[in-house]
């Protein structure tokens, strides 16, 4: 109980606004290291089945994914394709040779404009629940558990409708009003509901994920310390405990990304052509539907890809996080011998 009062003090003497800032911090790192990984998958994805106009696919950089939309197929630097990738090596070294590095960051601002915020909103929330479910419960990874849930649950909730509304900017060109107007013939003819299109798959698949990320995160720390007789969990602890439970909780919910992936695809396409013809909507119907056409292995498909992605991405974004926190925590306690 000793050790768990002293977690939570921890926790508790940094306020929510360098949460805030920590959680940001973490989110511009992590987009900037991983964004390539994505941009050079997008190319691979565009030269062996080029994206037309009007039609949409996910970028992902492993810690928010967000729908784009084609606006002309050619002039666009995530689905340009200059010539032939033989791989992956390969795309990189052509993309930098012939467009520059900053090519390699193209998808970056888009992602940032959305990233940042929700990370900001999911990480400073779980904070706050974990600390107050610390001192009502006595087991920190139970109470990490369900922190992490609810906290994605919130996030996830507040951030789909950005997400659509932002879907509809990218398929035509609007000003605030016309979007305004189009947001609210949408709300009339579907209601506010329609609004949060998609969430079903996306809370099926980031509750489950956060619930397992955070729980195995909080044991693979904690065994990780006593391995190496730390008292404080270092940069490398964290680094490593990230990458774990991201990779382990990646390959649990990949089915249900699998179907968030394919749902978001069809909103978006209905957005551009501004259909209102209905397609299956339930997560258990798609499944089924993946399963007739590709077997129980279509559940499955892009394991490594999002493997790739995901594990360095929560590692750099929980170190980074980590790091953060230490260093205002520190910055506090600093200011309180100065005042006594």
């Amino acid at each position: 109980m000793k050790e768990q009062n002293d977690q939570s003090l921890a926790y508790t003497n940094i306020t929510p606004t360098q949460q805030i800032i920590a959680s940001s911090a973490g989110a511009l790192l992590t987009s900037f290291f991983v964004t390539p990984l994505d941009v050079v998958k997008i190319r691979l994805q565009a030269q062996s089945k080029p994206f037309t106009k009007g039609k949409c696919f996910v970028y992902c950089n492993g810690l928010m994914d967000h729908l784009c939309v084609c606006l002309n197929g050619n002039s666009k630097a995530w689905y340009k394709v200059p010539g032939r990738f033989t791989g992956t090596v390969d795309a990189f070294v052509q993309i930098i040779r012939n467009e520059g590095v900053r090519s390699l960051w193209s998808g970056l601002p888009p992602t940032l404009v959305m990233a940042v915020p929700a990370t900001a909103i999911y990480f400073t929330c779980y904070d706050q629940l974990r600390d107050i479910l610390i001192h009502h419960m006595n087991n920190v990874e139970t109470a990490s558990l369900i922190a992490g849930a609810t906290a994605r649950l919130g996030s996830a909730t507040l951030i789909s409708p950005l997400e659509l509304i932002r879907t509809k900017m990218q398929s035509r060109t609007l000003s605030y009003k016309e979007l305004t107007s189009c947001i609210q013939s949408s709300v009339a003819k579907e209601g506010w509901l329609s609004l949060w299109k998609g969430w079903g798959p996306t809370v099926l698949r980031d509750v489950p994920f956060s619930a397992m990320y955070w729980y195995n995160y909080e044991l693979g720390r904690k065994w990780l310390c006593q391995r190496y007789n730390k008292t404080e969990p270092t940069f490398s602890i964290c680094f490593v405990s990230g990458a774990l439970s991201g990779s382990f909780a990646s390959v649990v919910t990949l089915p249900f990304d699998v179907v968030k992936t394919r749902r978001q695809i069809e909103v978006g396409e209905s957005e551009v052509v501004h259909s209102s013809q209905k397609k299956s909507t339930s997560t258990w119907r798609i499944m089924r539907i993946i399963m007739s056409e590709n077997g129980f292995s279509g559940l499955f498909a892009g394991l490594s890809p999002r493997l790739i992605k995901v594990a360095p991405a929560c590692a750099i974004m929980i170190s980074s996080y980590e790091f953060g926190k230490a260093f205002f925590r520190q910055l506090n306690s600093d200011r309180q011998l100065k005042t006594l």
